[in-house]
């Protein structure tokens, strides 16, 4: 059984990475949304990486995985490889007919809970009272969500639209702002947190998206300020999107002055990024990406060192639809108990959910807040190539022909 080729394609706006193997078998992975403007970038990545695999024996999963993830980085890269290595799982789940979560180890649990950024209804201005209308909103959907995560705090330069809320420097960029709290700053995310909590009420988790952006003085002032609200975490205060390194020494003492979780991890790539992270316990609560850290491999490692420290997980998910929704609840299924809910990843592109590109989702999808985990060989999914053709990039057509021998 070898590899004979890797290739991407642009489908309903996100792109999708197939592995081809010579007995006819494909497997599929799903790259982290991207922008249109780099969609062509990641597909010569996929290309870069192609080189080193193709002529492999994916039943040897993991002497695949060295040959890339020596050249593994920060975003897109990291991105590409985590693609690459779930597309690896679903084909060698289907070569043994085998869901992918036996060949991980055997899943501890029969669902998974999801918690909720976004489904649709968007913050209009950031003042208290939309925070509270789009929180009750979100708390109706049918999906039946029980942890919901709102932008607070500098996230999406939320705070440049408040005067005078802060000390600091309005830098561009997708989050624009960084800087160190003024009083009526603080005041008024208060009132934010505030505003969620009363609309969500008691027994729905809230989670808080920070940064990055804080101050040590200002991430620690603002955390003892919602203490009384019951936050379930408070993410990336100081370090976290678009930071290709994490401040580990900064989280650390944040930490140790806070009693509300505190939690980072989206943007690190592979078990080195979090092994300091961990090591020195500098939070409460990681939250790796199996679509940036390096795959279901990577995570379902870093998954278990943080139980050996008694740190928690709820993992973030850039994936943009069905391909990657399941391949975590895979691998999460997986996870020892210190696993919360991994964040659902609600595709920018509905053709995704009810354009019937993928076969084999569960029905319904999620219940009660929670996904079941397939028993189907692979994913437990396939891509209807019918309806899939119809949404494919100029220029991609290839993608659906196969280079496997007939």
């Amino acid at each position: 059984m070898k590899i004979v080729d890797v290739r991407c394609a642009i489908i309903a706006d996100t792109p999708v990475v197939r592995v081809d193997c010579d007995n006819g078998l494909s497997g599929f992975g799903q790259i982290e949304d991207v922008r249109e403007y780099r969609a062509e970038y990641v597909k010569q990545q996929v290309q870069f990486y192609r080189k080193f695999i193709v002529g492999l024996d994916p039943t040897d999963h993991q002497h695949v995985m060295v040959k890339i993830n020596r050249f593994v980085g920060f975003k897109p890269w990291g991105s590409v490889v985590s693609a690459i290595d779930v597309a690896l799982w679903d084909l060698l789940g289907k070569h043994f007919g085998l869901p992918v979560h036996k060949l991980l180890g055997g899943k501890v649990r029969d669902k998974v809970r999801v918690y909720n950024t976004n489904t649709g209804e968007p913050l209009k201005n950031y003042a208290p009272e939309d925070y509270y209308e789009v929180a009750r909103k979100r708390k109706e959907h049918p999906y039946g969500f029980k942890i919901f995560k709102f932008g607070v705090g500098f996230h999406g330069g939320i705070l440049d639209g408040v005067p005078e809320s802060y000390y600091g420097t309005t830098l561009g960029g997708p989050h624009p702002s960084r800087g160190h709290l003024t009083e009526s700053g603080l005041k008024y995310l208060v009132r934010c947190v505030e505003a969620l909590r009363n609309a969500l009420g008691d027994g729905v988790g809230l989670a808080l998206d920070c940064g990055p952006g804080f101050s040590v003085p200002s991430a620690v002032k603002f955390s003892r300020a919602v203490e009384g609200f019951n936050i379930l975490w408070l993410e990336d205060l100081i370090t976290g999107d678009y930071t290709p390194y994490t401040e580990v020494k900064a989280y650390k003492i944040v930490r140790m002055k806070s009693t509300v979780p505190i939690h980072t991890g989206e943007q690190i790539c592979t078990r080195y990024g979090f092994k300091e992270l961990i090591e020195r316990e500098a939070v409460d609560i990681i939250g790796p990406d199996p679509a940036d850290c390096g795959g279901l491999s990577e995570i379902k490692w870093i998954a278990e060192y943080a139980d050996l420290h008694q740190i928690l997980i709820a993992p973030h998910s850039g994936f943009n639809g069905p391909i990657g929704l399941m391949a975590s609840v895979h691998v999460t299924s997986t996870f020892p108990a210190n696993f919360i809910a991994m964040e659902f990843p609600f595709a920018q592109n509905k053709i995704w959910w009810d354009g019937g590109i993928v076969k084999g989702l569960p029905q319904p999808l999620v219940e009660d807040g929670y996904v079941k985990v397939p028993e189907k060989p692979g994913l437990g999914i396939e891509l209807d190539e019918n309806i899939a053709r119809k949404h494919v990039r100029e220029g991609d057509e290839d993608f659906f022909e196969t280079n496997a021998p007939k």
